[in-house]
């Protein structure tokens, strides 16, 4: 029963999606080794734990999401099958799997550094305070970006240490890139946060309004990933990467419609897990491959 338990957790926490910020994150991970000098001894260890937080963290976020918002899930024809709505588990075992990953999180940051220990009640309560902003703020789609580009440079700390303020760019990437999607993919609700008296952007400006906001916002990924290119002296796989993904949220635009959002799954769920992969195959490349300024 256990086991049974902890596949609909995590099929309700959409475990695999993990994908998305975890290259990300890895990213950053190895751009700090790359800025610092590899240390081969350690790279195994420290991308371990690395891994271990990031999932660990996006897991007790996403458990809590689905606890906060089970009543308002219950009531949205879209949400109203999901496990807790549909009693397929009790909140208890959910809030028992939340405190589990939670401890699972702050374990690995110890097994980092002092630094990460002590961020980390910071980045789980930022993680956390995400599930609440919706009822207040249009910006909520800003703050699930920064909850997971948080990653990257939580990456370069365990890594280094410390705080190297061109990381940043890749935070903002991420940022910019998970809230234009997050946008889209809120499209599917508009009538029913009208309804409800919830906070997105396409309550405030309409659908057609959001996909031009989540165009401006996929814009604002490019340039701060190519920001981080010339701060970080990257070299060519590191432009065709960003040239890959200007490729990839082209097409996802392209897709969606403002009277035809049916094809919102495959611009949310395929499309985005591409741009992340592809990303980190590019800039890894770049990393492993070439030297700096080449």
């Amino acid at each position: 029963m256990i086991w049974k338990r902890l596949r609909l957790t995590l099929d309700m926490i959409k475990f695999e999606h993990s994908v998305f910020a975890l290259p990300f994150a890895l990213t950053g991970a190895l751009l700090a080794f790359r800025d610092g000098g590899y240390a081969g001894n350690r790279i195994a260890a420290k991308l371990f734990w690395i891994v271990v937080a990031m999932v660990a963290a996006r897991s007790a976020a996403m458990a809590f999401n689905r606890l906060v918002d089970s009543e308002v899930d219950a009531r949205n024809p879209r949400t109203s099958m999901r496990h807790l709505p549909a009693g397929l588990l009790t909140r208890t075992f959910a809030w028992t799997f939340v405190a589990l990953a939670a401890l699972l999180f702050f374990f690995a940051a110890a097994n980092l550094n002092p630094l990460c220990l002590r961020l980390a009640p910071v980045a789980l309560g930022i993680v956390f305070f995400y599930s609440f902003t919706k009822r207040f703020t249009s910006f909520s789609h800003l703050v699930l970006g920064f909850s997971l580009g948080m990653a990257p440079a939580a990456a370069w700390i365990a890594i280094r240490g410390s705080l190297d303020p061109r990381i940043l760019w890749l935070t903002a990437a991420v940022t910019f890139w998970t809230a234009g999607f997050d946008v889209i993919y809120s499209c599917q609700d508009y009538e029913f946060d009208c309804a409800e008296g919830l906070f997105s952007v396409p309550r405030v400006v309409g659908i057609a309004g959001a996909l031009h906001v989540a165009q401006g916002m996929h814009v604002l990924m490019v340039l701060s990933l190519a920001s981080l290119v010339y701060t970080l002296h990257l070299g060519a796989f590191a432009v065709a990467g960003v040239a890959a993904i200007v490729a990839l949220l082209a097409y996802e635009h392209s897709i969606v419609k403002p009277g035809d959002l049916s094809r919102v799954n495959a611009a949310f769920f395929t499309m985005n897990g591409y741009v992340s992969v592809l990303f980190f195959v590019f800039w890894a490349a770049d990393i492993f491959l070439l030297k700096p300024g080449t």
